[in-house]
């Protein structure tokens, strides 16, 4: 496939589990990207059904006309296969996939994590894979490697928040992150029922949630420093919507403007990643955009980073559009939106 400049056919995209919330919206993105061919929508569920009868989200959009769910062994030969099955299921079936993908974007968790204990506690069923899946977050480059592995959502945000600090040496190494998600996040098939997390906030996970070993290692990757990560979750009675806060402590000589000027030189030229200076960044003034804000608030020696995004967009399929808008040459905000739902 040509690069930048010279894209002249549309990019053939395959979407593995279409009909989960992070296909779903991922299908719904490249309906409306001028770009892209949708050419292979799987399902084994509903395999031989209509996409407009199966996703209600697309079933007025023109381009969802005549397009039918089909089985993954029928994969075509594709440019990028975006994959959003269930964690744990691309690794059984990513032979075939690789043999008819140019690019492989994994959207679950698989291949995100290196170190073999933390995959045998994580993500067991991706034990003694060795395939050479490169991590992306797409602000700090998309690899050249034809296996993508983009980061969870929780994690993602909470990259934002921590990287200028980390990167730029401001903070000692213990961080406390406290990481709030709506419901979406746990899939089509949640453990809670909607009557208990109605009208609720909850802890998900105090300790050992899957997202805080890969967020040291995504720092470790981008700065080269080590941090000490407390890593706790919660959930929220909302559909989309990621909230983190971050705390640390300034080292000595680090001033707010240091920190100021740290965010602005990390997202200054970035599409997507927004530091608010004015108003604090909330669920509302995201959901519906792919667009991440980040502010990070200084008294004394203490620093408080909240970044919010949209779990399905800007923590998972707007990201991948990202990626493929960056792989193929394109502008990267091409097919994303910018703008919130409101109210």
């Amino acid at each position: 496939m040509e690069q930048v400049g010279a894209v002249r056919e549309p990019v053939r995209v395959a979407v593995l589990g279409a009909t989960g919330f992070v296909g779903a919206e991922l299908v719904r993105l490249l309906l409306d990207h001028p770009g892209v061919e949708p050419a292979f929508l799987s399902s084994e569920r509903d395999a031989g059904t209509a996409v407009e009868r199966a996703l209600p989200s697309v079933r007025n959009h023109p381009g969802a006309r005549g397009l039918r769910l089909r089985p993954l062994a029928e994969l075509p030969e594709v440019d990028v296969a975006f994959g959003c099955l269930p964690g744990g299921r691309l690794p059984g079936v990513l032979p075939l996939v690789a043999a008819r993908a140019e690019h492989v974007v994994n959207l679950a968790g698989d291949f995100r994590l290196v170190d073999p204990a933390q995959v045998a506690e994580h993500y067991p069923a991706s034990v003694g894979r060795s395939e050479p899946f490169a991590y992306c977050v797409p602000e700090f480059g998309v690899p050249g490697e034809r296996l993508l592995n983009l980061p969870g959502c929780m994690a993602v945000a909470t990259i934002y928040a921590l990287h200028p600090l980390v990167a730029g040496g401001l903070v000692g190494p213990d961080v406390v992150v406290d990481a709030k998600t709506g419901s979406s996040g746990s899939g089509r098939t949640p453990t809670e029922h909607p009557a208990e997390r109605f009208g609720n906030f909850r802890p998900h996970k105090p300790h050992g949630h899957r997202h805080g070993p890969e967020v040291v290692q995504a720092l470790r990757s981008l700065t080269g420093a080590e941090v000490d990560l407390q890593f706790s979750t919660h959930s929220l009675d909302v559909s989309r919507g990621v909230l983190v806060s971050a705390y640390a402590t300034l080292r000595d000589g680090a001033t707010a403007l240091d920190v100021r000027r740290a965010y602005l030189t990390a997202y200054g030229s970035t599409p997507f990643v927004r530091v608010r200076g004015h108003g604090q960044p909330t669920v509302k003034t995201v959901v519906g955009s792919n667009v991440a804000e980040v502010a990070a608030l200084v008294r004394g020696r203490r620093v408080v980073v909240i970044a919010t995004l949209d779990n399905l967009l800007k923590g998972a399929a707007g990201q991948a559009v990202q990626a493929l808008n960056r792989l193929f040459g394109f502008p990267e905000n091409l097919g994303l939106p910018f703008t919130a739902v409101a109210p």
